[in-house]
Formats: C-alpha cells, sequence, structure tokens
C-alpha cells in the first residue's frame, strides 16, 4: 500500500525537461518539481464560537514527501480573516498561529506522519490582533497551513496545484472556520402580523431550536389550524391581524437558531424580532421567504 502512495504522489510533481515553451495543457499539469502534499484525513470542527476562546477548528492531515515524510521539518498554522460584515468596517488580518513539529506528528497506517490540527478561535484572533469590534457571526477565519521540509522548502496554498487540491489527495492546505456565537440570554419579543387579517397559515411559524429544543412562535390563525400554541393579540379566533410572543433563551445556551418555515400566502406575512434589551434585530420585511433567520445577539 506505502509502495502505491509513492507512485501516485511520484506522478504528481514531474520536472518539465522541455527546451521550448509549450501550450500544451498537460504540460501545465506537470510542471511542477517534487514537493510535499498535506492530504485531508478528516475535519472534525469548522465552526467557530466567537464567545469561547478555546473554540476550535480540528482537522487531521497527512503529510508526503520524496522520502516518505522523512523530510518533513514542521507544519505551520496560519490564519486569515474574510469580512463578510462589511456594516462594522471592512477588516484584513492575517498572521502565524503556531506550528507542530514533525516530532510531535504520528505514524498513520500507511507509515507517513500525520498531524492533528487544533487551531482556537482566541489564538487566530490574538495573532492577528483582531479585536471584538472587528468581526461579528457569519465571518470567516481562513485556517492556512504550510508544510516545511529539512532542506528549507515551504509548500502551502500558493504552491499546491489543482491536481492535488482535490480529488483523492485533497491536499487544499487551507480550510474556511465559520465565526458563530453563543446567544444573549433573556426574552425576545416576537411581534407578529398578517394584512389579510385571517392568521398564519400552514406551515407557518417561527421554530427557534435552542440546544436541541425546538420552541415555536406562530400566529393564531381563523381556520382552525396552528392553533395549538398560537398568539393572537385580539382573543378572537376570526379576528388574526396581530399577535405577540416571547421566546426566553436561558443563560449559558451554547446555540440558538432561529427558522421562519413559510406561509401558504407569504405576501399578507410579516414579523419583528426583538433581543433583550428591546432593540430589533430583525425585521422580515415583506413577502418573506422560508429559510434561516439571521439572528445573532451574542453574549458579552
Amino acid at each position: 500500500m506505502k509502495n502505491i502512495f509513492k507512485l501516485l504522489f511520484a506522478s504528481l510533481f514531474v520536472v518539465n525537461f522541455s527546451c521550448h515553451d509549450s501550450e500544451n495543457v498537460i504540460d501545465g499539469v506537470l510542471d511542477y518539481e517534487t514537493g510535499a502534499i498535506l492530504r485531508t484525513i478528516s475535519i472534525d470542527n469548522s465552526v467557530l464560537n466567537s464567545s469561547e476562546p478555546d473554540s476550535a477548528f480540528l482537522a487531521t492531515v497527512e503529510e508526503q514527501d520524496e522520502a516518505d515524510g522523512a523530510l518533513l521539518s514542521e507544519i505551520r498554522v496560519n490564519a486569515s480573516f474574510r469580512d463578510f460584515s462589511p456594516e462594522n468596517g471592512t477588516t484584513e488580518a492575517e498572521a502565524f498561529v503556531y506550528s507542530i513539529p514533525a516530532s510531535e506528528t504520528t505514524v498513520g497506517p500507511v507509515g507517513l506522519p500525520r498531524a492533528d490540527i487544533a487551531m482556537t478561535f482566541g489564538a487566530a484572533v490574538s495573532a492577528m490582533g483582531l479585536t471584538s469590534a472587528d468581526y461579528s457571526p457569519g465571518d470567516v477565519i481562513v485556517v492556512k497551513l504550510e508544510v516545511v521540509l529539512t532542506d528549507g522548502r515551504v509548500y502551502g496554498p500558493d504552491s499546491a496545484a489543482g491536481i492535488i487540491t482535490g480529488g483523492f489527495f485533497s491536499s487544499p492546505f487551507q480550510y474556511n472556520a465559520l465565526l458563530t456565537c453563543s446567544p444573549a440570554p433573556g426574552d425576545y419579543v416576537v411581534e407578529m402580523q398578517d394584512s389579510y387579517g385571517d392568521g398564519w397559515q400552514s406551515p407557518g411559524g417561527i421554530e427557534v431550536n435552542i440546544d436541541g429544543t425546538i420552541v415555536n412562535a406562530t400566529l393564531c390563525n381563523a381556520w382552525g389550524d396552528l392553533v395549538d400554541g398560537c398568539v393572537n393579540d385580539s382573543g378572537n379566533l376570526t379576528d388574526n391581524y396581530g399577535g405577540t410572543t416571547t421566546i426566553t433563551i436561558p443563560a449559558g445556551t451554547a446555540s440558538a437558531t432561529w427558522t421562519y418555515t413559510g406561509d401558504s400566502y407569504p405576501g399578507e406575512v410579516t414579523f419583528q424580532v426583538y433581543g433583550p434589551d428591546g432593540s430589533m434585530v430583525y425585521d422580515s420585511g415583506s413577502d418573506p421567504g422560508p429559510g434561516l433567520l439571521p439572528i445573532a445577539v451574542c453574549a458579552g
């Protein structure tokens, strides 16, 4: 099995000895010196909770070089920041976080060195010099890996050929880690409206997944469905223009995911969500579509 890996690896990196430039596609594929790859074995967590400094991106990679891993000196773990929340300014940052020396790797089943990547959120933002004003849930931290060989050669995302970044070798050298946060505990007020006055129709409603427990917010309708647990401001089931309910998120909650399930008549539906401090954190606008709601009020 080890010899099969070695033959496959050797076929990836071939020096082009042509005496003239060629425009053949195959020449572009083969025009690489012998180097090193990091094959993805597993990605065990790719979500970073910005409320928990110890929340970590976790993965296992396997290094291979022309000497079956004997040339490995270290694996460098770097981080770069991708800002998807321009409302708080646009931030660019990249930094070295830590390294894994060859002595701390283990030998995998085919005799090649394996390393466990564990980059914490706290270590990444500290290395990049970011503060809480720079990032928001929905931003991304890119985990960038580099292989350093004993002869000084360094390989990373910029040196990876397309032939090795996917498929069997799966050696992209970089991974995206999404930022989330633990929700602020307290009462979230949900105000619901129906412009026609007959309430929300099946399957209409808002679902909040609080650490695995589903809590619903639904406006009663005049047709007998969605009555269980629904709310109505007037108390008259034939008059369903609006309703208000409260969703309580307990202290210590790790995650709370909000979803709108849709309505048979979406053009009649609107709703707003207010956070524990009374400020509006989401407004559906008219004709909302079903799906996840971008509601993120982070714990302090």
